[in-house]
């Protein structure tokens, strides 16, 4: 059975929205304007292209990445993986040709099914819809978060604020840094 991880920049309140300076977000670059860099703060994401086998993606955020990651030296081994996008209204020639093998997927019961395949972890990147409706239906995991000294208020939440049941995490790997990013990797308790 393979894992699913939740891999995600987040403000202390939530936030996830446009961390890089995407578009149409007023915050939009909240990771690098006002919080000093520190190399070691990104040590985890070095570990996720290690570990991960594939990547996961909603539509929004497959469709921001791919024009952009398969130019961006930095990310080798995310470049090489295979990708699946949960959509149910994207086409396969809308698929870019540059960013390797790209599946989609149209239904969370289709994740589900990917899940009980063989293989190593999928981690799952940008995506705040996708994120909520997975860890809604049960099928987060794992949250391995850097979270950010900085409070939002509007934006798209990584955190669904539906009515469900409690779910335990057990904490698994932590640091701080000295720009004041919180290393958080918790393990969803089943």
């Amino acid at each position: 059975m393979r894992t699913l991880i939740t891999a995600a920049f987040v403000s202390l309140d939530g936030v996830v929205d446009s961390p890089g300076g995407e578009p149409g977000y007023r915050n939009s670059g909240w990771t690098f304007k006002d919080v000093p860099f520190d190399e070691a703060a990104y040590e985890l994401k070095g570990r996720e292209q290690d570990e991960s086998t594939a990547m996961m993606l909603g539509r929004a955020s497959y469709e921001a990445f791919s024009a952009a990651w398969p130019t961006i030296p930095e990310f080798p081994k995310y470049n090489a993986m295979p990708k699946y996008v949960v959509s149910t209204s994207l086409k396969d020639d809308d698929l870019a040709t540059n960013w390797g093998d790209i599946t989609i997927l149209r239904s969370l019961d289709d994740v589900a099914a990917l899940k009980e395949t063989e293989g190593g972890p999928i981690s799952i990147h940008g995506s705040a819809t996708l994120n909520r409706n997975l860890a809604d239906a049960g099928l987060i995991d794992q949250y391995s978060l850097l979270v950010f000294p900085v409070l939002l208020g509007a934006g798209k939440r990584l955190f669904s604020e539906s009515d469900k049941d409690k779910q335990n995490l057990k904490l698994v790997d932590q640091a701080s840094y000295s720009n004041g990013i919180q290393k958080l990797v918790y393990d969803v308790v089943r």
